[in-house]
């Protein structure tokens, strides 16, 4: 998948404006992402997307922190561009991490998600909730 398809798809099922406020969402949610995941499988998911999106994961991937899905999905609006830390910020950080996730389990390997979803612990279930509901191999 393409830089210009994956924002599209974001912008599309996160609902949002513009490209622009999906790249803010994409970058916010790869970012942090990167932090919690250990830098071996933040390099095996950039490998496989564009350029311009692989680069987003690997200026943040080494390091590898132990914080919870609250946590993340504070940390993602604190850096989309398009929100802060009010709840409802809140609630929008985590329709947007989810549907970056989304685009993001049809861009890698299905071995690559299963990987992902190895590390991060139960709590962070409902971040793969978008992908789950689409059909996502290995889901009924």
């Amino acid at each position: 998948m393409d830089h210009d398809t994956f924002i599209g798809e974001v912008q599309n099922r996160a609902e949002l404006a513009s490209r622009g406020e999906a790249l803010s969402a994409t970058r916010a949610t790869f970012q942090t992402l990167a932090e919690r995941i250990d830098e071996g499988q933040a390099t095996n998911i950039a490998a496989q997307l564009p350029d311009e999106l692989a680069r987003i994961i690997e200026e943040e991937a080494d390091t590898t922190e132990s914080f919870g899905f609250q946590e993340f999905v504070g940390r993602v609006a604190e850096r989309d561009e398009n929100l802060g830390s009010e709840d409802d910020d809140r609630s929008a950080a985590a329709l947007h991490a989810r549907a970056v996730i989304d685009v993001l389990d049809e861009a890698v390997t299905e071995g690559q998600i299963e990987d992902l979803r190895d590390q991060l612990p139960g709590e962070y279930d409902d971040l793969f909730e978008l992908a789950e509901a689409d059909g996502a191999p290995g889901q009924p």
